[in-house]
């Protein structure tokens, strides 16, 4: 691996050594003959807390690891700014995730292919997952075992939760046997990217097996400003490390993988974008392009928790001193046991309108429960269900607040503005206190903490939904891909309108996908490793 030099042009320049960025950087670097320049505005993202997958608790919050984005008054949710957590590292939020693989639905991408993404359809896609995949169980026909990036299932079962499932399927809602094989409609225990009980981001999978090829250079703690152009080409970026500003300067393509809140950002400060928006920040109009930091969605959840008797979770196992050290040397020992599991471990997708194409609810079921979200845990027994809105209606934005790369984007995701993501949130109550009323349950007497059976008209579940409800970290949307004109890149994610610059992260996505964020995000950067490979080869042809 190569330090930078002014001096040089690379042939490719990645802002962003995220979740998507070391994807492209290890596809990228495979071609000696290209010069491939990766830089990330966080660390190297190394420690125990990183590794171990149930550690993102002693991550999320930390300006080591954490961006620390916080929204802007949400003003569907009582004017509550929510914090926004973004991985500040190597891997990005891959390093910093619940680590859920979850592909979504064979809708979510046939859609996009009608919305006009030529190459998007589930078919289309299936292959690109697959290639990253190492998949650790039984051969399965569409998943990959030969890829990098390991997934398996971390076999961490709390009995309350092997119940949960059970009641699940009394209430109607079918055993998945591979909710990833494009039909996500069932119950399931999640895979996750774990590899031999460590935490397995992008990072690890993609870029150290390959951190020390000579044509790739990676920086850390390095800022980026704004892309540099040449007319209507780019040609590089400007960034800050040290205290020093530095130009890097790119022969063929930059490509913005820095992820839905900041690839908006570096677009609008090289000015691309709206012009209401860039003359309210001060900063002059390059390319007119309205939809950059618009359509702004995630997936929200909101928590139902039981406590139940006759058991144990992990706030009995992990509640005191003495059986936190015990987890802790289970897992030192082993890498095994809970603190070598994903925090959520089961998952149910299902429909709240049965006429729907696809479920609209998933939810992550995990053996703990909390008075707050990522706060201690309480003294007894206990399951939260956090019900999440997999097609969201309601739309926000995130725009520059000015010139200064170092202050964060206003984020508003106007979270509830639509009434049919109202009107799904009351059924994803609902669902969950049909499970928990089965029959399967009914051992451990599930008891509603939260928002507790006392609450129970549409009013008061709105009411709670507005004091209480989370983004489930899945932010998308940003940087739309498509041939509308609030599109921002083409369906081979080329800036419409300018040459030499691509965006390749989850703010390409003209709708979310019906789940994690994840591993869609990895998909999207391996296919637009071949674009870039294919447009390279066809150059030369030329």
């Amino acid at each position: 691996m190569g330090a930078f030099e002014r001096s040089r042009t690379y042939d490719y320049i990645i802002v962003g050594g995220g979740t998507a960025g070391c994807v492209l950087a290890n596809r990228l670097s495979t071609d000696p003959a290209v010069e491939v320049l990766m830089i990330e505005g966080g660390g190297e993202g190394r420690g125990f807390y990183v590794d171990m997958p149930l550690g993102l608790a002693f991550l999320i919050g930390r300006p080591q690891y954490d961006w620390l984005y916080k929204s802007d008054p949400e003003p569907y949710l009582n004017g509550r700014q929510m914090p926004l957590p973004r991985g500040k590292m190597l891997g990005g939020s891959s390093a910093i995730n619940g680590l859920i693989y979850v592909r979504g639905h064979a809708y979510d991408y046939d859609h996009w292919a009608q919305l006009g993404n030529r190459g998007w359809s589930w078919e289309s896609v299936l292959p690109y997952f697959k290639r990253s995949e190492a998949f650790q169980g039984l051969p399965l026909e569409a998943h990959g075992r030969e890829g990098e990036w390991a997934v398996c299932d971390p076999n961490v079962r709390w009995e309350a939760l092997v119940a949960y499932r059970q009641a699940a399927i009394e209430q109607g809602i079918p055993a998945a046997e591979d909710y990833n094989s494009g039909d996500n409609e069932g119950v399931a225990f999640f895979v996750a990217t774990i590899k031999n009980g460590v935490r397995h981001s992008t990072a690890k999978a993609f870029l150290e097996p390959v951190r020390n090829r000579s044509n790739l250079t990676v920086v850390t703690g390095a800022l980026v400003d704004r892309v540099t152009f040449d007319g209507k080409r780019a040609s590089g970026v400007l960034f800050s490390l040290d205290g020093q500003v530095q130009e890097a300067r790119a022969g063929r393509e930059v490509i913005l993988s820095a992820g839905a809140y900041s690839s908006p950002a570096i677009l609008e400060r090289s000015g691309i974008g709206a012009p209401e928006v860039l003359a309210k920040a001060g900063i002059e109009v390059r390319h007119d392009l309205p939809g950059v930091g618009e359509n702004l969605h995630d997936h929200w959840h909101i928590r139902v928790q039981h406590r139940l008797s006759n058991t144990h979770t992990l706030n009995t196992r992990g509640g005191t001193r003495l059986g936190r050290m015990l987890l802790g040397a289970q897992y030192l020992a082993t890498k095994k046991g809970p603190l070598g599991g994903s925090p959520t471990l089961l998952g149910a997708f299902l429909k709240a309108n049965p006429d729907a194409p696809a479920p609209e609810i998933q939810i992550h079921v995990s053996g703990s429960t909390s008075p707050s979200f990522g706060g201690a845990m309480h003294p007894f027994p206990g399951i939260t269900s956090s019900a999440c809105i997999l097609r969201p209606e309601s739309r926000g934005y995130c725009h520059v607040a000015g010139r200064d790369p170092s202050v964060q984007p206003h984020i508003v995701h106007n979270f509830l503005k639509e009434d049919a993501d109202r009107e799904i949130l009351i059924g994803s109550i609902e669902a969950v206190r049909r499970i928990a009323a089965s029959s399967a349950m009914a051992r451990f007497q599930p008891e509603e903490i939260a928002p507790t059976s006392a609450v129970r008209t549409r009013d008061e579940m709105l009411d709670y939904a507005r004091q209480t409800l989370n983004t489930t970290f899945h932010p998308v949307g940003t940087c739309k891909m498509g041939r509308d004109h609030m599109a921002v890149v083409d369906d081979r994610l080329k800036v419409h309108g300018l040459s030499g610059l691509r965006v390749v992260d989850a703010s390409i996505m003209p709708v979310i996908t019906s789940g994690n964020t994840q591993a869609p995000t990895v998909m999207i950067a391996e296919k637009a490793a071949d674009f870039i490979r294919e447009e390279k080869a066809e150059a030369q042809a030329a």
